[in-house]
């Protein structure tokens, strides 16, 4: 076992997965925290594993995992006289792997290298499932030196790692990941109203599109698995593409980007929340895409 230690804030649908795959990997000892106490029930009992408070964590920890859903809630854990930032173990790196705004996250990173920590900006890809398996796709933002020495921290969470450059790349390229993502499930879900209005079932659409020139992650995963099966358990809140779609348009302005595919998208999302959606599963915008595209958007 290594002398290290790692803490992960966030034991919800990913940070779980994060906190079990490091866990499991038995390579060093393991602390965990999330807001809801009743989240980290399942890692009591766990060898090696040991539910702490902030503080506890900070100080026992080389390397902190935040799986939170934003910059807010990171904000909220390094401040203040229990936080991470006044207790920190000399040398602390933190990866920070929420879906957040580039410009927010490079700010953490100048504030914690005050406290002499080195901060990461680590967008993500595989969600979940992925997250159980220990197969999560990494893009990491940040001093690349100091990157090096905590490779290995990533690796039992990790199926591929991705240096991409300075702070705030991971989380821009993490942003341009998830367009594409939300942008492409929604597409789809229009053809599949288009094809099933024509008498073509959605199956069938998704059979061939799976083996033809328009397959996607949205087609050979999420549509099968959540959609078709009518199981509706793509484990994300349509409250997530919301935020993180809504981030994209503002990372386009800020870069004089033509984002119309973007705003589309976004577009179909206010509606959704206008409707009361923020909290239900992103796989229910299929199953009402129609209530949802004749809603009136919120402001």
């Amino acid at each position: 076992m290594s002398d290290g230690a790692v803490g992960i804030i966030g034991l919800g649908n990913i940070g779980n997965g994060v906190a079990m795959a490091q866990a499991k990997s038995g390579r060093w000892p393991v602390f965990v925290w999330d807001y809801d106490d009743t989240k980290a029930e399942p890692f009591r009992d766990m060898e090696n594993v040991t539910v702490s408070s902030l503080k506890e964590m900070a100080a026992a920890v080389d390397v902190l995992f935040f799986v939170v859903p934003s910059t807010k809630e990171i904000r909220l854990c390094l401040e203040g006289p229990d936080g991470i930032f006044a207790n920190a173990k000399p040398g602390l790196s933190i990866y920070d792997l929420t879906t957040s705004y580039p410009e927010d996250s490079m700010e953490v990173c100048v504030a914690a290298k005050e406290f002499g920590i080195t901060y990461f900006d680590a967008g993500t890809s595989g969600g979940p499932y992925k997250a159980d398996t220990g197969q999560l796709l990494t893009m990491i933002g940040g001093d690349k030196e100091a990157f090096e020495t905590t490779r290995e921290y990533l690796e039992p969470i990790c199926e591929h790692i991705f240096y991409i450059g300075e702070s705030g790349t991971g989380h821009t390229l993490k942003l341009l990941h998830n367009i594409i993502c939300h942008v492409t499930t929604l597409a789809t879900a229009e053809a599949g109203h288009m094809a099933e209005s024509a008498g073509i079932p959605l199956k069938t659409m998704i059979d061939v599109f799976n083996v033809s020139n328009a397959r996607s992650y949205s087609s050979e995963f999420r549509f099968p698995k959540h959609i078709i099966s009518k199981t509706w358990d793509g484990r994300s809140r349509i409250f997530n593409l919301h935020k993180d779609i809504g981030m994209g348009e503002k990372l386009a302005m800020s870069l004089d980007a033509d984002s119309r595919y973007t705003s589309a998208t976004l577009d179909i999302l206010n509606k959704a929340v206008s409707i009361g959606m923020q909290d239900d599963d992103y796989t229910l915008l299929y199953r009402d895409f129609d209530k949802i595209r004749k809603a009136k958007p919120t402001s």
